[in-house]
This record gives C-alpha cells, structure tokens and sequence, in this order.
C-alpha cells in the first residue's frame, strides 16, 4: 500500500517515513503541497497525510485542490493546529481523520486503518474474499486449510493490494507502485518472487494469474 506524506518538518517527516516503512507502507515524502498536489497527478496513492503548515501553500488550500479536482483519495490530516475552526475547516472541506500533534506512530497507525477500514466499508481490521483473509493488526494470513500465517513485509503488502480490489488485475508495474515507493530499488523478478512465496504458503489457488495481464484474488465468494 503506498502512501503519500506531505510533511515540511524534517524530524517529523523521517520519523513518519520509517514508522511507515516498518509497518510494511511504501511512503512518498514531499515537503510541500505544491510538489503533494503534482504527485498526486502523477501516481495512484492509498492513502494521504497532510500537514497544514506548509510552506508556499496552507494545506487546508491544498485539500481544497485535491477534491475539487475529484481525487476521492483517503486523507488525514496531521498538524498541530488545534483551533475548532480548523478541525471543521479540514473534516467539512474533505478529511477523513484529523490527528494533533505530538502523537504516538501507533496512533497514526491505528487511524490510517480506521481510515482504510471505512473506505473499504469494513468495521473490522481485516481483509478476504471467502477464500483467504489478512489481519491487518498481526499482519497474518488465513486460509480454510490454515490460520495465523505468517507473511514476510513485502508479501503483506501484495496480498493487501490484491485483497483491496478482489476480482481486478493488477498488473506487474502496478503491484511495484504499490509495494515501491521512490528510490527503492525493484528487481525485474521481485514481483514474481513473492507471488511465488505466498502461493507457497496459502496455496497455488489463492492468487490467480492471468496471462500476459497479471495477478488477482476472486471476488468475494
């Protein structure tokens, strides 16, 4: 799952990118909203987290921007401004989430599932199609056959992205955007590779392939 983090603070921004890179997101760091605004034209994010604070543009402007243009992109505010106005101002204008800062990583964590959860219209942390679920907590794999899975980072991520759109074909280039963020090196077989693992583990059934297209998970069964 691959985020977009528009942050201007650079101790802050670090300490999002890693906690995020540890809990298995591909994250995109930008430090201001103008170059958040032009990533967002240029690749498909799962999820945004916006400053207010931001340097050349207020980010207030810039979740403006980004829904009058019909982006429906999952976003969540982080600032430190904590007026009445401003909460209203963000949630009316099209957040879905408004996190103060300081705050704990678990916490935001916590809140971009909650947030996923309800764009995915599901109240619970979990993923499936009938045939094979993700914990997005333990970030472990069930099948019929098996519970309590244990799938490596970069398999968790695959298998969310598939299990995200069951039924639609994700090809090649973009399972990479999904599990790759920027500067990440991607080997010409990684993709291959980790279907082969989870295939492995949950069975060759799980994750289809469809020639000369790509990969997908059934729709819910």
């Amino acid at each position: 799952m691959r985020i977009l983090l528009v942050e201007d603070d650079p101790m802050i921004g670090d300490a999002i990118q890693r906690a995020l890179s540890d809990a298995s997101y591909a994250a995109d760091w930008v430090k201001n909203g103008l170059t958040g605004l032009a990533a967002l034209d240029t690749q498909h994010y799962d999820l945004v987290l916006l400053d207010l604070g931001l340097p050349g543009k207020d980010g207030l402007e810039i979740l403006t921007s980004i829904r009058a243009g019909g982006n429906p992109v999952p976003l969540l505010i982080i600032t430190a401004r904590d007026s009445l106005d401003d909460r209203l101002r963000g949630l009316d204008g099209g957040a879905d989430d408004y996190l103060l800062k300081p705050f704990d990583m678990a916490e935001l964590l916590a809140r971009m599932r909650a947030v996923l959860r309800r764009k995915g219209g599901s109240a619970l942390p979990l993923l499936g199609n009938g045939v094979v679920s993700l914990d997005l907590l333990s970030k472990e794999a069930s099948t019929e056959e098996h519970s309590g899975i244990a799938l490596s980072s970069r398999e968790f991520a695959l298998l969310q992205a598939l299990l995200i759109r069951p039924g639609a074909i994700l090809s090649r280039s973009e399972l990479e955007d999904r599990l790759y963020g920027w500067g990440n090196e991607v080997e010409s077989n990684a993709i291959e590779f980790l279907i082969h693992a989870l295939r492995r583990k949950l069975g060759s059934h799980v994750i289809k392939n469809v020639r000369g297209m790509g990969w997908m998970v059934s729709k819910n069964v």
